[in-house]
């Protein structure tokens, strides 16, 4: 009942972050349904992430969280990025674009961005979660003092230990089938790759916080089955890609409708972080073992290519996240995939909680 409590939600589903695909659209119908929706600001600037905040409290009075990126602050090898661009030149040079003659860093770390952290005291977003690690211990303290609840990714039994330590209210545990980027705190680390199931059982009997289990789940049967295990609640991400709210182009719904579905792939190619991905052409690029340069330097070249090949009508170089359920996605309103996601709980088992 924490969750609730805390939040006054009344279904036990939170809609993830989703950076680049979750609009204040989709987050405001999914709380207007009754679950958490969420905004994904790691992509974003300052301004934009002010913007996406505001939006949504026109849209819904609920709470909506949002979601930031923690990552280490990356070490430039220029050696390494030029390595990695002469892998590209080729596809570049096929969608009639010049190579970059360097890459950028597109995204911030939260850790390294003050004035997001100004921003989000002032506007005070009921929920904050952190992906790839953790703030400082100032941060986190700042934050919790103006009364936002934290949550945190883990991957694994360590980081959902550091992430109690660091007195973050919640962990949510993302099991291998999931899409998108890995909350590894470390991308270079050894990953035992724990499934949703297995993860988010360890957690509940050995970490001192509630827990949110994420990945794969992707009906009502699925959030049963994880609240069964313990969990407070079910993340999911890929089920709401279909949604008519989310920012997915026309060509990530297709693939998405396609048989790449059946075949999702964890790859480092794209952003040089590892990320479950829909298989295409980037994902089963052929780098003659060069290794792409880190997160999310690699991003850069990423976005160029794919900004490239879309002007050419090519759609197999974008980041097309998705988990392993991605052939159970419904392509349908949000509002109307939240209806059917609580009829499936209920005939599942799921008794409606009592709100206080």
């Amino acid at each position: 009942m924490t969750l609730y409590r805390r939040l006054g939600i009344e279904v036990p589903i939170i809609q993830a972050p989703m950076a680049g695909v979750a609009t204040p659209a989709l987050a405001a119908a999914v709380s207007n349904a009754g679950g958490l929706g969420s905004l994904g600001l790691g992509a974003s600037s300052v301004s934009a992430s002010a913007k996406m905040i505001h939006e949504v409290r026109q849209a819904t009075d609920h709470p909506v969280g949002v979601n930031l990126f923690v990552h280490e602050t990356p070490m430039r090898d220029v050696v390494r990025e030029r390595a990695w661009v002469d892998v590209l030149a080729p596809f570049f040079a096929e969608n009639e674009m010049a190579t970059p003659q360097q890459l950028g860093v597109p995204y911030t770390s939260f850790r390294d961005d003050p004035d997001m952290l100004a921003m989000l005291l002032e506007l005070r977003p009921p929920v904050i979660s952190f992906h790839f690690g953790l703030p400082s211990a100032d941060i986190v303290s700042a934050l919790k003092g103006v009364g936002i609840m934290l949550l945190a990714t883990a991957t694994n039994p360590a980081e959902a230990q550091a992430i109690t330590e660091a007195g973050v209210d919640m962990v949510i545990a993302q099991g291998i089938e999931a899409g998108g980027h890995r909350g590894m705190f470390d991308p270079d680390a050894p990953d035992d790759e724990l499934t949703t199931a297995v993860l988010t059982r360890r957690l509940v009997r050995e970490a001192r916080m509630p827990v949110i289990a994420a990945g794969g789940v992707m009906d009502g049967a699925g959030v049963v089955a994880v609240l069964k295990l313990g969990a407070v609640a079910a993340q999911l991400g890929t089920a709401f890609i279909g949604c008519v709210e989310s920012a997915a182009d026309e060509g990530y719904r297709a693939a998405l409708a396609g048989p790449a579905a059946e075949h999702t792939r964890m790859t480092r190619l794209i952003s040089g972080r590892p990320a479950r991905a829909l298989a295409n052409r980037f994902t089963q690029m052929d780098t003659n073992g060069v290794s792409p340069p880190v997160y999310p330097v690699a991003y850069d070249a990423g976005k160029a290519l794919h900004a490239a090949a879309r002007k050419h009508r090519e759609q197999g170089f974008g980041a097309h996240w998705a988990g392993q359920g991605a052939p159970l996605c419904r392509f349908q309103p949000a509002a109307q995939l939240m209806k059917t996601l609580i009829e499936e709980m209920r005939a599942a088992g799921w008794k409606d909680a009592v709100v206080s």
